[in-house]
């Protein structure tokens, strides 16, 4: 009983050690760029991405999102989004209107950061969806699972899939 035990410990700290070599190996920056066609034009598409007091109402896994500041024009330009993955602070970096909005996490006690920007373009029937994830992970155990185990595009599709629903009414 011993000698298993001390096999399985074994196997385990090899697992670890793996893990943790390989994380050390990858770099902490990565890019994943995803798109997708919407059935909608430009500005409608914008106002849903821009709109994130809305997202609890169409994005999966956004249970509320709280304002913390907003510009002269009342846009949101700093807010928090609670849901499944914990809380998310992000500050909006750039933004044009019916083009292109920029996000960034703002929260530097995060194992994790990083900007995400969404690039709109007219497209026959409606608008393409571009969002490019330029991601930074610090620990290198979760570098290796964002690496092999979620994939650097995981959110990204997520979002994708829930926008496409929630603007051309597919559950």
């Amino acid at each position: 009983m011993t000698r298993a035990l001390l096999l399985v410990l074994g196997a385990l700290a090899v697992v670890v050690v793996l893990v943790l070599a390989i994380g050390w190996s990858l770099p902490v920056r990565h890019r994943a760029s995803r798109s997708v066609r919407l059935a909608a034009r430009p500005a409608t598409v914008y106002a849903l991405v821009a709109g994130v007091e809305a997202y609890p109402s169409w994005r999966s896994g956004v249970k509320t999102v709280e304002v913390l500041a907003r510009d002269d024009a009342g846009v949101p330009v700093r807010f928090r989004e609670h849901g499944g993955d914990g809380e998310l602070l992000f500050e909006l970096a750039e933004r044009v209107p019916d083009r292109r909005l920029v996000t960034r996490i703002a929260d530097p006690s995060l194992p994790f950061g990083g900007r995400w920007t969404f690039e709109l373009a007219p497209a026959a029937g409606g608008t393409e969806l571009r969002i490019t994830e330029d991601g930074e992970v610090y620990n290198p155990i979760f570098r290796f699972v964002s690496r092999f185990v979620m994939g650097y595009s995981h959110s990204t599709d997520r979002y994708l899939g829930d926008a496409k629903r929630a603007l051309e009414g597919r559950k």
